[in-house]
């Protein structure tokens, strides 16, 4: 399961961030993880929790925003988000998208520390 190892990963990143700024105490990290990010969200949850048994986080939890799929058709010059994602074309021109601009991200986008 690397879900483990990214949930260790982003512990460590936001502990850093967190000693940086003064050692604040982290209660909630904000995470974009798209629908194609590779990413199970609940096993993320799962291991961030486990993960979190030992450091700074413990006690901290995890808010995931699900970032939809979002496609540029080169063809019409148009955005769309594919109801599937099986299929990748453009619902006017039928021209298979070459660009994906949104729903492979997983990245943290912030965190809330303690008053």
């Amino acid at each position: 399961m690397h879900e483990l190892s990214l949930a260790i990963s982003i512990i460590e990143g936001v502990e850093a961030e967190a000693l940086a700024r003064g050692g604040l105490k982290v209660e909630v990290v904000h995470l974009r993880l798209g629908i194609l990010s590779g990413v199970d969200k609940e096993a993320l949850l799962f291991s961030y929790g486990i993960a979190c048994e030992g450091t700074s986080l413990e006690g901290s939890r995890m808010e995931i925003e699900v970032t939809p799929l979002l496609v540029y058709c080169p063809e019409c010059g148009m955005e769309h988000s594919p109801a599937s994602t099986q299929h990748l074309r453009c619902p006017t021109c039928l021209v298979p998208a070459q660009e994906i601009r949104h729903g492979q991200e997983l990245e943290v986008t912030g965190f809330e520390v303690a008053a």
